[in-house]
């Protein structure tokens, strides 16, 4: 059983974070969300709580799906439910969405949404935070206490505006990259082109304008069915759960009715 958060009342709705990260990124949504649905915030397999996945099993985003829905069924959950999902998450709930487990699928900024593999720089950019956030840990937690600092740090992989994080989230954060146990396993494991094209159930994908990880050559239509709507969200990074967490509310609130 993955580990997970899981709060409120009504019809369940699956939360999935993104790469190094946990249930934690959606802190800042969940008050907003679990006064209408039962939200169940999940520790993807190798973050978190959540124990990696078997040696013998690769983490790549249809091993990742089995480990899902083999926990959602283990809690009783009835399919299909609804799925929102951000970067490596964004990937999984499209996939849940292909395979028909999925009444309606949000992928904020998903992963997989490439021609043929992530752009050069993001391999960088996840590389050097994870060298940081394992060899220097006590650096980036004093980075992490006052607002600059963490604007400066945070503005490429999280979002512009993210020295409004709260100090002890930002903390979090950079605790949760540090342990994450399968994080490179799951980088180079989830670098394949998605499809899902064959996907018929509602789906909904935003990208941010300040989304400067996935930029424009990672987002793809042609991946995604005709009917999938896309949306840009001005002013939103690559997370953007703790920079509007109103507007991302919303709009999960309002694609999945």
């Amino acid at each position: 059983m993955w580990h997970r958060k899981d709060v409120g009342w009504g019809r369940p709705l699956v939360l999935l974070h993104g790469i190094g990260m946990s249930h934690a990124v959606w802190k800042p949504v969940m008050p907003f969300l679990a006064g209408l649905r039962r939200v169940i915030a999940f520790d993807i397999a190798g973050f978190g709580r959540t124990p990696p996945l078997p040696d013998e099993t690769p983490p790549t985003i249809s091993n990742l799906v089995d480990g899902l829905e083999g926990s959602l069924r283990e809690l009783g959950v009835r399919f299909p439910v609804d799925f929102a999902g951000n970067s490596l998450g964004g990937c999984m709930a499209l996939e849940a969405a292909r395979r028909g487990l999925a009444g309606h699928a949000v992928a904020l900024a998903p992963i997989g949404l490439w021609e043929e593999h992530p752009a050069f720089h993001v391999q960088y950019v996840f590389r050097s935070l994870r060298l940081m956030a394992t060899r220097c840990p006590v650096l980036v937690k004093a980075l992490m206490q006052r607002r600059l600092t963490r604007e400066l740090a945070l503005a490429v992989p999280i979002s512009v505006g993210s020295g409004r994080m709260p100090a002890t989230d930002a903390v979090r954060t950079a605790d949760d990259l540090g342990a994450s146990t399968a994080f490179e396993a799951t980088f180079e494991h989830t670098r394949a082109p998605f499809s899902g094209r064959d996907i018929d159930v509602p789906v909904t994908v935003a990208f941010g304008s300040r989304d400067w990880i996935l930029t424009e050559g990672s987002r793809n239509r042609s991946a995604l069915p005709a009917h999938a709507r896309w949306v840009q969200k001005r002013g939103w990074g690559h997370v953007p759960m703790w920079i509007d967490p109103r507007g991302v509310s919303d709009l999960i609130l309002e694609s999945t009715r």
